[in-house]
């Protein structure tokens, strides 16, 4: 073995069995993704599915909220991935899993806001009526 570095280098792509395929070398999912939506939109993928599981037995899987308080991390990706393919996995077992993420993340707080107005005009909260008071939730 010699210290000095070769001048020489080796060319391995020659050395390994790289299969031919119609794969392009890029994903370029910026252009490809709008693509494959349309043209599962033209088949009516999401239509088919749901008529596929129509009278299965249920999978729901309560997913809740990421917080809202934080810098995003590579967690709330693993979180996610996570129940899409648990949900994956049940409906490719038989049961009807469509996955409705939770994004309600400012309920409460509002919740809280509206609450506080009661108190200042001496209402308890638990006499207004649900409906009405879902609506000044939602105002």
């Amino acid at each position: 073995m010699s210290d000095t570095p070769s001048d020489t280098t080796t060319d391995y792509k020659s050395t390994v069995f790289l299969p031919r395929t119609e794969f392009p070398m890029r994903g370029d999912l910026p252009t490809r993704e709008p693509q494959a939506l349309a043209r599962w939109e033209a088949m009516g993928m999401w239509e088919k599915l749901r008529a596929a599981a129509k009278g299965k037995p249920s999978f729901i899987l309560h997913d809740g909220p990421p917080y809202a308080n934080g810098n995003l991390h590579i967690g709330h990706a693993l979180n996610k991935i996570h129940k899409d393919v648990i949900n994956r996995a049940q409906q490719m077992a038989g049961r009807d899993a469509n996955y409705i993420p939770g994004w309600d993340c400012h309920g409460l707080p509002i919740e809280w806001k509206v609450e506080e107005k009661y108190r200042a005009k001496k209402l308890d909260k638990d006499e207004v009526p649900v409906l009405e008071f879902r609506r000044e939730c939602r105002e």
